[in-house]
């Protein structure tokens, strides 16, 4: 037996300052002893030691040394077996053939033969299979070039996510280069293979290896519509920062044209914003020139100092509509435009700012633009427990400006003081409220006062009990409570009649309102009152503070004849209210219902209702079902689920279906299948909604999902989760 070449024997013939002596010349071939591999160790130049094992070593140390039999090279992270090998001593390098496996930074190489500078990190290896750990990603090749510790080239090979020798989608390359430094793959000319069916060829493709942001082409997005046809984007992505980046998205709609749009994202400590715009010139359905722009910007100038902008247009009445799936919501028909300066300090705050809308009309069903704030200044100080009360000021001077309609200023003070009497049983909150507004108008009609004046005193008291008992809730222990509340308002009537009208309305009726001491919004119109309103509520709070059930009843009395209206057209209240009730809570762990009813105290019927039920018994399961009702305007049956169908096959739909009108009013089917190596997933769904009162539009979305490369296809998960309460996307 030959003796085993220990790391103390091998140290006198590897010096550690790179050979600076000459060593002798080893004894032909020397194997093991023991059943045992002999080792060399040889300490590089970045201060890490080389470990060579292996059943036989033989040659010139100053020159190269050979290795054969189960032979193991170790450095740093990087690990390399092979049946033979050969090391170079004035090169470091580290040449291996037969069944070669290298694991470098957790990556997996192996191949025939395999040329590796050890210390620099560069080589090759022939007829390669590599897995990489960090995305879980693999593939062959004809060669792979390590070009540093973090850069590699694969040439003509292929790259895949899926976890199978057999992989169900892959792309095939000339060219791929790997950088896990920047996290980046670049593939040259490129075709993408799908169950062996090539579906996308391209001359350049950049991908993340893992989920960070990279600039490049992205997939191209093609779907359609009923209104435009076909359409193919073919987005471009810079990630010109971590904090900034910029997507342009050129978008050739069949019957329409070439739409150009571009979307930049910011954020940093002291501001950030989103800006979109999109056009299309000269359409080919209107022979007009389109666009949109959305813009949305919020800035600290000082630490107490802050700046926004909200800034949205289109180029007509039918952009929304007809762009149904544009920065500009097809529902939306008040394009807003506001700019604000805000200053808070320890009392309160200043706000300066100045707004209009543009009205997207909708001919069949026209509404009234709103009054343009040229400017507004709202200055607002309150503050809490001074000596037991809570006060606020607010003082409001507006600037008011409409092309049509009456135009002027108004300054309003509105100061509230309160002393709240808070305790675990029982709350009383009384409240005095004062209102002074001046108006001033400058093209009052004929015969119209130019100056009016108001000033409007409110007193209230909001109080409350709360009992509390140890009851059961359908098998389990729950605190049970009992919440009656009263709430008085007093104010005087004060003639608005001949006033303007600038911001004020009806206020929605629910439970948040008739909490409230006025029954109309803005500052135009104070109601007279002389009222309470009766509530009693009743909460089942199960032990881990969870609110299982609550039931909530609620009206409100009047002891006045209300007199303020909004307009001549306005109807007078009669002695009470409708009837509010509602209820809410979860029957079991996997359903939950809620429900909302106004019954008119007048003809004891319903004047609006509303019943919900939701069953989500596991993850990506859920069922909804809603009745809506407003007496009439309104009467729909509103369903939407996601359900498994099959082995990872799952079914979404939505349908809201107009009971009154006899007809569907948006729809939405489609289905969704998930690989079973969850490394790619597909997606169909068709939809239909209405984009004005009497057109409608559908949209098509068909989208693969290949997991770890990209989205192929137009995407319709943001159309899945508006539509479907509960919905959680399948990967």
């Amino acid at each position: 037996m030959f003796p085993t070449i220990s790391a103390i024997a091998v140290s006198a013939l590897f010096p550690v300052q790179a050979f600076a002596q000459t060593p002798p010349v080893l004894p032909a071939p020397t194997a093991a002893s023991s059943g045992k591999p002999a080792e060399v160790v040889i300490k590089g130049d970045k201060e890490q030691p080389t470990v060579l094992r292996a059943e036989k070593i033989s040659g010139r140390p100053e020159r190269f040394v050979d290795f054969d039999d189960d032979v193991e090279v170790t450095k740093g992270d990087t690990k390399l077996n092979a049946d033979k090998a050969t090391y170079t001593n004035l090169d470091d390098e580290v040449k291996a053939t037969g069944k070669v496996r290298m694991q470098k930074a957790g990556n997996n190489y192996t191949g025939e033969a395999m040329r590796l500078q050890l210390d620099s990190g560069i080589g090759f290896v022939l007829k390669p299979k590599y897995k990489l750990v960090k995305n879980n990603a693999q593939g062959k090749a004809e060669r792979i070039e390590f070009e540093s510790e973090e850069q590699s080239t694969v040439i003509n090979g292929t790259y895949s996510t899926c976890s199978s020798d057999d992989p169900d989608w892959y792309l095939q390359s000339d060219t791929l280069k790997l950088d896990t430094g920047l996290d980046r793959g670049v593939a040259g000319k490129t075709i993408v293979y799908f169950k062996g069916i090539p579906i996308l060829a391209t001359p350049s493709l950049t991908f993340p290896l893992s989920g960070a942001r990279h600039s490049g082409l992205l997939p191209p997005v093609w779907g359609g519509s009923s209104k435009g046809g076909p359409e193919l984007t073919l987005p471009y992505y810079f990630n010109i920062a971590p904090n900034r980046d910029l997507t342009l998205y050129p978008k050739m709609i069949t019957r329409r044209g070439l739409q150009l749009g571009a979307e930049v994202r910011y954020l940093d400590d002291n501001f950030s914003g989103t800006t979109t715009i999109e056009g299309l010139a000269d359409d080919r359905q209107t022979d007009t020139n389109r666009y949109a722009l959305t813009s949305i910007h919020q800035q600290k100038l000082l630490p107490q100092l802050d700046f926004a902008w909200n800034v949205n247009t289109a180029s007509d009445d039918n952009y929304a509509s007809d762009f149904s799936s544009s920065i500009t919501k097809t529902a939306q028909r008040l394009l807003l435009r506001d700019v604000s300066l805000t200053y808070s300090g320890w009392l309160g705050y200043a706000a300066l700012r100045a707004s209009n809308y543009q009205v997207l009309q909708d001919l069949t069903a026209p509404i009234t633009r709103p009054y343009d704030r040229l400017p507004q200044l709202n200055l607002h100080a309150e503050q809490h427990d001074v000596k037991g009360f809570d006060w606020s000021v607010d003082t409001i001077i507006t600037r008011f400006w409409h092309p049509t309609l009456v135009r002027g200023d108004r300054a309003v003070i509105n100061s509230q003081m309160s002393y709240p009497i808070v305790q675990p049983g029982f709350f009383i909150v009384p409240k005095l409220t004062f209102n002074a507004a001046n108006y001033h108008l400058t093209n009052p009609g004929a015969g119209q006062d130019t100056d009016f004046h108001r000033t409007v005193p409110t007193f209230s008291i909001d109080s409350g009990l709360v009992f509390e008992r140890q009851s059961s809730l359908l098998g389990k222990p729950v605190t049970q409570t009992l919440e009656p509340r009263l709430f008085y308002v007093k104010t005087p009537y004060r003639d608005q009649s001949q006033f303007p009208n600038f911001d004020s309305a009806v206020a929605d009726f629910n439970f948040a309102q008739i909490f409230s001491e006025n029954r109309f919004t803005g500052q135009d119109r104070i109601g007279d009152s002389n009222q309470i309103t009766a509530a009693l509520i009743s909460r089942f709070i199960e032990g881990n503070g969870e609110e299982r059930f609550k039931v909530a009843i609620g009206q409100r009395f009047y002891f006045n004849t209300q007199r303020v209206v909004l307009d001549s057209t306005s109807s007078i209240s009669p002695s009470r209210s409708d009837l509010l009730l509602a209820a809410s809570g979860k029957i079991s762990d996997k359903i939950s219902a809620d429900m909302a009813l106004q019954i008119s105290q007048t003809d004891k019927h319903s004047v609006r209702s509303n019943y919900g039920i939701r069953w989500q018994p596991a993850q990506q399961t859920v069922l909804n079902l809603e009745y809506r009702y407003q007496r009439d305007s309104l009467e729909q049956l509103d369903f939407s689920t996601q359900l498994p169908i099959g082995n990872r096959w799952f079914v979404v739909g939505r349908s809201n279906y107009s009971l009154q009108d006899k007809k569907l009013v948006d729809g939405l089917a489609g289905f969704e299948y998930k690989d079973p190596c969850n490394c790619w997933s597909f997606r169909m769904v068709g939809q239909r909604f209405s984009t004005t009162t009497l057109a409608s539009t559908t949209a098509f979305f068909i989208q693969l999902e290949l997991n770890g490369l990209a989205r192929l296809g137009s995407n319709p998960i943001d159309v899945l989760k508006k539509n479907i309460s509960g919905y959680q996307p399948i990967n």
